[in-house]
C-alpha cells in the first residue's frame, strides 16, 4: 500500500457532514445524533496509479468509500492467473466483505489515482447497530455490490470479442453525460473480459475508425461515444 497523502479526515465528523459525494455514501442518510457516535477516526487517503489499497487474503480493518478514481478488484484463479471481478467508481465502497468476515476477498488496485475515505469497522458496527439508517444503506449498498458483479459477469465474460468489448464500453460511460468513456490499460480489460491484449486492442481500434467512439487523450484512456445505439447492437 503506496499512499500519496494521509491526512487525518476527522474534524469532529464536519468533513463527513460536508462531503462532495455524501449523497452516494455511506453516510447520507445520517443524523446529527448518528454522528455524535461516531469517535473511531476516517481518513482521508490518496493512492497513486497501481497502488494496492489492500491485499486479497489481508485481515479487514476497515471499508473504503471511493471519492474519486476507478478501483479494480481482483481475484486470482486456482491456475494462478488474476482476474478483474469488478471496477469501483465514485460512490462505490471497496471491502465490503469485511462486514461478514475477518478477510478482504480480493484484492483492491488503483486504476487511476483515487481518493478514498477509509472507515474504521468499530465505526461501522456502531452505527450499523444504534442507527436504521445506516443500516439499510449498508443493505443497499451490499445488494447493489451483487448486482453489479451479477452484471460484470453475465454482460462481459459471455458473447464475442466485439460484444464484450462493447457492453464494457457501455458500461465505462460517464453517469453525468452517458457520453464521455474512460477506459484503463489494454491488459486490465483483457483480464476482466477474459480476452487476448491483442484482441481488446484491435476491437477499440476497430471502434475508432468506424468512428463510434472518438479518441480524446493521447493515452487512448478517454473516449467521446459519438453512436451509442451502434454499441448497443452489437452488444
Amino acid at each position: 500500500m503506496i499512499p500519496i497523502k494521509t491526512d487525518s479526515a476527522w474534524r469532529g465528523t464536519s468533513d463527513c457532514r460536508n462531503c462532495g459525494i455524501r449523497d452516494m455514501v455511506l453516510f447520507a442518510d445520517l443524523n446529527e445524533q448518528d454522528f455524535g457516535m461516531i469517535h473511531a477516526p476516517i481518513d482521508d487517503l490518496e493512492f497513486r496509479q497501481g497502488a494496492t489499497l489492500y491485499a486479497e487474503g489481508n485481515r479487514a480493518a476497515g471499508i473504503f468509500t471511493l471519492r474519486t478514481g476507478m478501483i479494480k478488484l481482483v481475484r486470482v484463479t486456482a491456475d494462478g492467473r488474476q482476474r478483474i471481478v469488478r471496477v469501483l467508481r465514485p460512490g462505490d465502497v471497496a471491502g465490503l466483505e469485511a462486514l461478514g468476515g475477518s478477510q478482504y476477498d480480493s484484492e483492491a488496485v488503483a486504476l487511476t489515482d483515487v481518493s478514498v475515505c477509509r472507515i474504521p469497522l468499530e465505526v461501522i458496527h456502531t452505527l450499523g447497530a444504534s442507527s436504521p439508517r445506516l443500516h439499510l444503506r449498508l443493505m443497499q449498498k451490499w445488494q447493489q455490490a451483487l448486482k453489479d458483479a451479477d452484471d460484470w459477469l453475465a454482460d462481459l465474460n459471455f458473447g464475442t470479442a466485439r460484444q464484450r468489448v462493447s457492453n464494457f464500453i457501455l458500461k465505462m460511460r460517464s453517469p453525468a453525460d452517458g457520453r464521455t468513456v474512460t477506459l484503463f490499460a489494454r491488459d486490465d480489460m483483457g483480464a476482466m473480459l477474459d480476452l487476448q491484449l491483442e484482441t481488446v486492442s484491435r476491437e477499440v481500434s476497430r471502434l475508432v475508425r468506424e468512428e463510434v467512439i472518438e479518441p480524446l487523450d493521447k493515452l487512448g484512456r478517454i473516449y467521446h461515444l459519438r453512436e451509442p445505439e451502434r454499441l448497443q447492437e452489437a452488444a
